[in-house]
Formats: structure tokens, sequence, C-alpha cells
């Protein structure tokens, strides 16, 4: 089993900065395909951004490409997402997601087999 926990989140004005963080346990990052989804109030849950600590390989949305990014800290079994140039439309529950590493990379919510219980980002105007 994979338990995720985020934290980081909170308010920040648009065109600010903000890292949110997902601390895994139960598996090395190294066996783990890590994710960000988030999901804003009446919407559904959309990709942002995903990482193979092993490879280093990376992969996000078309909506945060050059602003987000992903990394992770094999020694603290920790994954980031920084976070700049932040929208309004940034604004929703922040959630931390992982599947096995040989299943690969992938951008759909339902792939993804464990979830944290999410951490709000709300950007003000």
């Amino acid at each position: 089993q994979v338990q995720l926990v985020e934290s980081g989140g909170g308010l920040v004005q648009a065109g600010g900065s903000l890292r949110v963080s997902c601390a895994a346990s139960g598996r090395t990052l190294s066996s783990l395909i890590m994710g960000w989804f988030r999901q804003a109030p009446g919407k559904e849950r959309e990709f942002v951004a995903a990482i193979s600590a092993s490879s280093g390989n990376t992969y996000y949305a078309d909506s945060v490409k050059g602003r987000f990014t992903i990394s992770g800290d094999n020694a603290r079994n920790t994954v980031y997402l920084q976070m700049n140039s932040l929208k309004r439309e940034d604004t929703a529950v922040y959630y931390c997601a992982a599947r096995w590493v040989y299943l690969g990379i992938n951008n759909r919510a339902d792939a993804y087999a464990y979830w944290g219980q999410g951490t709000q980002v709300t950007v003000s105007s």
C-alpha cells in the first residue's frame, strides 16, 4: 500500500508562486509514477503533471506548461509541484496520486490507484 499526504496549499495573489508537497510512505518514489491533479468546484478532476522519479521523465498539461514544475526528492520520498505565475483559474483542490512505475506515466485520473486527501490552492485577483 501507498500512503500520500499533501501539504503547502494556501491563498496567493495572481502572478504569485506556491509550492505544494506530497509525502509518500509505504513504497519508495523509485517504484512509483507520481501525479498531480486538481479539481475546481463544479468541474471534473483534471491532470496537472506527472513524474517518474526513477527516470526523471515529466509530463505536463498544456494549461500549466512553462509555469509549473514537478520534481521529486528520493531522499525525502517527497514530490513537489512548484507553481509560478499563478492565475485565478488555477484555484482548485490539488491532489497527489501514485501508480506503479512499470505502468508508465499517464494523465488519466482513473489510472492512479493511490490518492492523497488534497490541499486547497486559492488564487485571488
